[in-house]
């Protein structure tokens, strides 16, 4: 099974600032806050994430078969993944201002 088929987006309450799929937001104060429609389509943020990973929008690190970083972007925002549970696969998402973008960035 290739690996975009086995990553899955469970987000995280810490980049939320309203209620969504996480559960009630707990922002941290250092935080970017995601879009409150984001927090709402867990089906759209899993497909980005599957497709960054399909096209090797990934960082070199690893944890386990997992890259530690994912990015994907949508028009003007550039969102980064996070593997949060190297065993599953699974990650959080938040957007990065611009001036955080990785370097050679082609997504």
């Amino acid at each position: 099974m290739a690996l975009s088929e086995v990553v899955k987006y469970v987000g995280s309450p810490e980049h939320k600032d309203a209620p969504s799929f996480v559960g009630m937001p707990k922002p941290r104060a250092d935080a970017s806050i995601c879009d409150r429609a984001l927090g709402q389509d867990r089906v759209k943020v899993q497909k980005w994430l599957q497709t960054a990973v399909a096209r090797g929008w990934v960082g070199e690190l690893r944890d386990g078969r997992f890259p530690r970083y994912v990015w994907y972007r949508d028009g003007d925002v550039v969102y980064e993944g996070r593997l949060v549970n190297q065993q599953r696969g699974e990650y959080k998402g938040y957007p990065l201002n611009n001036d955080e973008w990785p370097q050679g960035l082609v997504c």
